[in-house]
C-alpha cells in the first residue's frame, strides 16, 4: 500500500541533503547535531502573528538566559547560545547536542526593533515583537461617488 503525504516529502529529502551539504563543508556545526542523519535546526521555532504582534516560540531545554543572545536587525530575528558541556560526568547516552548553536529566520513583517521582548519559562522562549505601524492593518473607509 502506497504511504500518502502531504507533498512535503520531496522538499523535506531536499532540506535533508543541503543540512548533509552545510555540514560537510562547516562540519557538524551547521545542523548543530553530531549525528546529522535527520538534523533539524537547532532550536525549533513555531512563528505566528496577531493584529499587533508577530511571536517566535523556541524550546531551549536547560538553557537560562544567561546561555542565549537574542537579536532583531531588519526583518531577521536571531537566536544564537551555548549549551554547556557536562564533561565531567559519564555519560551512558548523548543525544542532546553541546556547544554553540545560530539560528536566523527571516521574519514575514518589519517589527518594531525597539519594543521587542523576551521571555524564558520552563525551557521555552517566547520573544514577543510588536509590528511596526507600515505593517499592522488598517481600515479604509470607503467613500461613495
Amino acid at each position: 500500500m502506497a504511504r500518502q503525504t502531504n507533498g512535503a516529502q520531496p522538499i523535506n529529502r531536499l532540506r535533508e541533503e543541503m543540512d548533509h551539504l552545510f555540514e560537510n563543508f562547516l562540519g557538524p556545526m551547521a545542523s548543530w547535531s553530531p549525528l546529522a542523519g535527520n538534523a533539524r535546526s537547532f532550536p525549533a521555532l513555531n512563528i505566528w502573528e496577531n493584529d499587533q504582534n508577530l511571536y517566535a516560540e523556541a524550546e531551549l531545554p536547560g538553557l537560562t538566559m544567561d546561555d542565549v543572545e537574542i537579536y532583531v536587525e531588519g526583518n531577521e530575528l536571531t537566536i544564537k547560545g551555548e549549551r554547556k558541556s557536562r564533561e565531567e560526568e559519564g555519560y551512558h547516552r548523548r543525544e542532546r547536542p553541546v556547544g554553540p548553536f545560530l539560528r536566523t529566520v527571516t521574519l514575514p513583517i518589519m517589527i518594531d526593533a525597539d519594543k521587542v521582548e523576551a521571555k524564558l519559562r520552563d525551557g521555552v522562549l517566547l520573544v514577543t515583537m510588536p509590528k511596526s505601524e507600515a505593517a499592522k492593518p488598517r481600515k479604509i473607509p470607503v467613500k461613495t461617488a
